[in-house]
């Protein structure tokens, strides 16, 4: 973030942007500093050489949709783009690139590399900014229907997906008093759910050792990870855990942010289930590769459900400590975690969440316990 105001001394200017070097879509995040020696916009990015771009030669690309978001160029330049999100940075361009807002000129024999150029500067904001940005926005608008029913599409994608007979869809696993332990363990996590609230958990007979969040409240168990489980209490956390991912729209952003431009016009067209476009997002939602940022606000939401439900959030480092010992951390560890931050952070965390010397409730009875494990049958 910038840490200038106007009217401070120029060298006092901290900034940040994305640059576009014009030789690749793939934008660049860049400290940004004005060097008065050389009357240039200094672009600084890890370990690549300095950019600097002359005050008087920066121009701002005008009629552009996102009002909160501003992308500059150079007049001599068609092809790089520097991105400014803040409305402290494009205010010390105003200030400091005197023709900012003067025009490049077009001229007869560049005009078509002007064109190209412009065309591939859109299509790189599109892919890299426009469409995470409408994701991350739009999540919060779709309907809960309409994130059941994507949710609903990309379930019925998962089990085609990790069938391996090529003939049925991987199997649920519905065995009636593991069902009910499961209702059970719900409700006692979660016992004032509203209607838009609610959720639906299923049980998929795999040996994967994985659980994963769906638009729409769809939680989704592998029977591998009740296999790995010891205490209901473990499972309980993991349950938690990928509820706080509902409740942050988590599995709706990224759903979207994978099918892009499909995505999110089959959310501004009504197209919920997406057709071919949720294909793209099934592998990325089983995976659960979320940021840093987001796991932690999911564990650290698991930790206050299980107090609230009298239950100890350690449960969640006795679970992650005895798969670190078994499958090692990073590169042996089994795929529910491979993605994620580091185990030992999240050991750490929920250990600090549980009160020392606090007594605890049991969640099931052992019959209870035991059907739920077997939930799949033979």
């Amino acid at each position: 973030m910038t840490t200038i105001r106007i009217g401070a001394a120029p060298e006092a200017y901290e900034g940040k942007g994305l640059y576009l070097d014009g030789a690749s879509a793939e934008p660049r995040k860049a400290e940004l500093r004005i060097d008065e020696a050389r009357r240039a916009l200094a672009i600084l990015m890890p370990r690549k050489d300095p950019v600097y771009w002359p005050l008087t030669e920066i121009r701002k690309l005008p009629d552009q949709s996102e009002q909160d978001m501003a992308v500059m160029r150079l007049a001599k330049d068609p092809l790089a783009r520097l991105i400014l999100t803040t409305a402290q940075d494009q205010e010390i361009m105003r200030v400091r690139a005197s023709e900012l807002h003067r025009r490049p000129p077009v001229e007869g024999k560049r005009r078509l590399v002007v064109w190209g150029a412009s065309a591939l500067g859109a299509v790189a904001l599109m892919i890299f900014v426009l469409i995470p940005f409408l994701a991350d926005n739009l999540a919060g608008l779709l309907p809960a229907s309409g994130k059941r029913a994507l949710g609903e599409s990309v379930f019925e994608d998962v089990r085609v997906a990790l069938d391996r007979t090529g003939v049925d869809p991987l199997p649920l696993c519905e065995g009636p008093e593991g069902l009910a332990a499961l209702e059970k363990m719900g409700t006692r996590l979660f016992p004032n759910q509203s209607e838009e609230e609610a959720l639906v958990v299923h049980v998929l007979d795999h040996e994967m050792v994985n659980a994963f969040a769906l638009p729409g409240g769809i939680i989704v168990f592998m029977r591998g990870l009740l296999e790995k489980t010891e205490t209901p209490e473990e499972l309980a956390a993991v349950y938690a855990h990928e509820v706080g991912h509902v409740r942050a729209l988590d599995p709706s952003r990224i759903a979207l942010r994978t099918t892009g431009s499909a995505g999110v016009l089959g959310l501004l067209l009504g197209d919920f289930a997406g057709g071919a476009a949720v294909l793209f997002a099934t592998n990325r939602l089983i995976q659960a590769d979320y940021t840093q940022e987001a796991e932690a606000a999911a564990d650290a939401f698991a930790h206050q459900a299980m107090l609230d439900a009298d239950l100890a959030p350690e449960a969640l480092a006795t679970l992650f400590k005895r798969l670190r010992e078994e499958y090692g951390e990073p590169e042996g560890v089994v795929q529910y975690f491979l993605s994620h931050p580091s185990l030992g952070d999240r050991i750490e965390a929920a250990r600090a969440a549980t009160p020392a010397d606090a007594t605890f409730r049991p969640l099931l009875e052992a019959a209870e316990w035991d059907a739920l494990r077997g939930i799949c049958g033979e």
